[in-house]
């Protein structure tokens, strides 16, 4: 009997951290970083601004668990989605696909997760992400190259360039502010196919399997 007591007060303890983390990004996602503080949160999440500092001793606690939870989401939708096609070339234009389809859809937190201008502490955490998303997309640039599937080109510098293409033309404050469409998203992954060197027939034929995929998943 302690035992299941001591496990159902653990379950407690994760299903409110949780609750925490949840609303953070609920706020993060409609109003930008900046409003993610404990006495907001505290509200969203229907507790006690002391409870939430008992989870999180500080905001940038808060922070950084939020992002890094974000991104572990994140990155992992990309693997599936990467992971499931069947060669090399196909998985790098799910990856990106994938990327493109969920920060459209979540754009105001992407903006917020990516690039929203913040504070200096809370930057450095969110440099995290971006190198985790660009460290993806790196390996599977690597592949396409070393299967012969992309012109010979140095990864390191072809994934940032990617991953900011991506971003700016879907969540930037110059991306055109409509809503999640599969317009937006092929148009970007083939932009960027293109950029790393595929084919134009053969880049189109990619995206229109990958971009339709990640958009029937999405549903």
């Amino acid at each position: 009997m302690p035992y299941r007591r001591t496990e159902n007060i653990a379950r407690r303890l994760a299903e409110r951290e949780q609750t925490i983390l949840d609303a953070a990004q609920s706020i993060a996602g409609e109003e930008g970083m900046g409003a993610v503080q404990i006495a907001a949160v505290a509200q969203r999440a229907d507790i006690a601004a002391g409870t939430v500092y008992r989870y999180f001793p500080s905001k940038n606690d808060l922070v950084s668990e939020m992002i890094s939870g974000t991104a572990e989401r994140e990155l992992a939708a990309m693997r599936a989605a990467a992971d499931a096609a069947p060669g090399p070339l196909s998985a790098l234009a799910a990856c990106i696909a994938t990327f493109a389809a969920r920060a459209l859809q979540e754009r105001r937190l992407a903006w917020a997760l990516t690039a929203e201008p913040v504070d200096a502490d809370i930057d450095a955490l969110r440099l995290r992400f971006r190198r985790a998303l660009v460290g993806e997309m790196e390996q599977r640039i690597a592949a396409a190259v070393a299967a012969g599937h992309l012109p010979v080109q140095d990864p390191r510098f072809a994934a940032p360039a990617v991953v900011g293409a991506v971003l700016e033309g879907v969540v930037g404050p110059l991306a055109p502010s409509a809503k999640a469409t599969h317009e937006a998203v092929q148009t970007t992954t083939l932009l960027a196919l293109r950029a790393l060197g595929v084919v134009d027939a053969r880049a189109r034929g990619l995206v229109a399997q990958c971009v339709t995929s990640e958009f029937i998943k999405s549903r």
